[in-house]
């Protein structure tokens, strides 16, 4: 069985699930992160590369203050704080890509601080997207580019979609095979739309907060099953 190098997941439902129980939102963001918990722990077992997360995107500042205040603020440090530790015992490398100057400022020393400690391990590399967006992504790589133009570091024709791909973010890491959406919709919500040219797409209509290890290995089965091509016949 040929495990994908790279999952990204879109988190999606927490709200629903809430509502659905008579519950606030928020109740739903917190269940949530034992889904999280569940799949590291997956990915890890499986050996999976890279576990990308879309934990919240730039559209997502404009849901109501206290929700996004939450989300970014309480939720996020207090995820960081209690478990950091854990992560980092199992080897667990974490990054975060996204607006993060956007953060509130206790957030954002928790960011750095995790992903120093953990800057050495070699074991999941964990990508959180906060305050990410794919039009983002390609808009701050070209604007890097045109700023080596400007430079005279390079010229306009030299330019490539290999040389614009070395200046998005993770180009590092393997383009993830496999986007899991949870919630049922079926779109990409602007997410990683450089890095999904090839990306195989699975869609859920189990809720984050009900999404575990079981299943996480029902759309790993599925990804095994398909054909890869990409492209060539």
């Amino acid at each position: 069985m040929k495990m994908p190098h790279h999952v990204a997941i879109i988190m999606d439902g927490n709200g629903r699930w809430a509502n659905k129980r008579g519950l606030p939102r928020i109740a739903g963001h917190k269940i949530g992160l034992e889904s999280v918990r569940a799949v590291i722990k997956g990915c890890s077992e499986k050996k999976i590369e890279v576990l990308t997360l879309f934990a919240f995107s730039t559209e997502n500042w404009e849901r109501p203050k206290d929700e996004v205040g939450y989300l970014t603020g309480q939720l996020l440090v207090k995820a960081l704080e209690e478990e950091m530790d854990e992560l980092h015992k199992s080897g667990v490398q974490l990054r975060v890509i996204g607006e993060i100057w956007r953060l509130d400022n206790k957030l954002q020393q928790k960011i750095a601080d995790a992903q120093k400690l953990t800057a050495g391990n070699l074991g999941l590399k964990l990508v959180i997207a906060i305050s990410y967006s794919g039009r983002w992504d390609i808009t701050e790589a070209v604007r890097k580019l045109c700023g080596e133009v400007a430079a005279g570091k390079i010229k306009a024709d030299d330019i490539t979609t290999e040389k614009i791909g070395e200046y998005i973010s993770l180009h590092d890491l393997p383009e993830p095979d496999l986007l899991i959406r949870t919630g049922g919709e079926q779109r990409i919500s602007n997410f990683m739309l450089w890095q999904f040219a090839y990306t195989e797409l699975y869609f859920t209509d189990v809720l984050w907060p009900d999404f575990r290890e079981k299943e996480l290995v029902d759309a790993l089965n599925v990804y095994v099953s398909r054909d890869r091509r990409f492209g060539k016949c």
